[in-house]
């Protein structure tokens, strides 16, 4: 019964250390999403025919606009469609068959956080599509004491959580899948 025992252990073992042996990739969405008005963003807000209620804002800190007649809208993390569809169905009993269009003038909320064992860490603006590598360069490369395979990007959308990188899989030649960052994501480099 010894001899049996000690078998069905080391297969276990085996079986166990075999599941640990490969690490799992992390299935990354690439693709591209619509924008989202954020913080410090300034919009252009017009509704037709009707001057005194369209207005040039920021979107305050807070998230918020204020508005004539409809006083306080919440903007932060709404396309400019579904921003305008509020505004309209807000300005539906004062203004008749309201047409509002939000146009995003400045971008300025569409940042990334650089941290860790980089030249030079801190927040970089966010224009069009970047890459993870391309925020790396802006923030002016490793140290000397950077752990380049240990990369985190966490990621504060929806699905969160963190994604590990290793550089040598980001720039291998045989198709490393190079990661586009989002706003609001945070690059840790141990």
């Amino acid at each position: 019964m010894g001899k049996t025992s000690a078998g069905f252990w080391t297969v276990l073992g085996v079986m166990l250390l075999g599941g640990c042996a490969h690490q799992s990739q992390v299935k990354v969405d690439n693709t591209e999403q619509p924008y989202r008005i954020g913080r410090e963003d300034v919009l252009d807000i017009a509704v037709w025919r009707d001057a005194e209620l369209s207005r040039t804002l920021p979107v305050r800190p807070d998230g918020y606009i204020s508005m004539p007649m409809v006083g306080e809208v919440h903007a932060a993390g709404k396309t400019p469609t579904e921003l305008a569809d509020s505004l309209k169905q807000a300005y539906q009993s004062y203004v008749q068959e309201p047409r509002v269009t939000v146009i995003v003038r400045e971008v300025n909320s569409s940042r990334v956080f650089v941290t860790g064992e980089v030249a030079h860490p801190g927040a970089y603006p966010l224009r069009g599509r970047v890459s993870l590598l391309q925020a790396i360069a802006l923030a002016g490369g490793f140290t000397d004491f950077a752990n380049s395979d240990g990369i985190v990007v966490i990621r504060s959308d929806s699905k969160g959580g963190q994604i590990p990188v290793r550089y040598r899989d980001l720039i291998s030649p045989d198709g490393g899948h190079e990661l586009m960052l989002r706003p609001g994501d945070t690059i840790v480099v141990p």
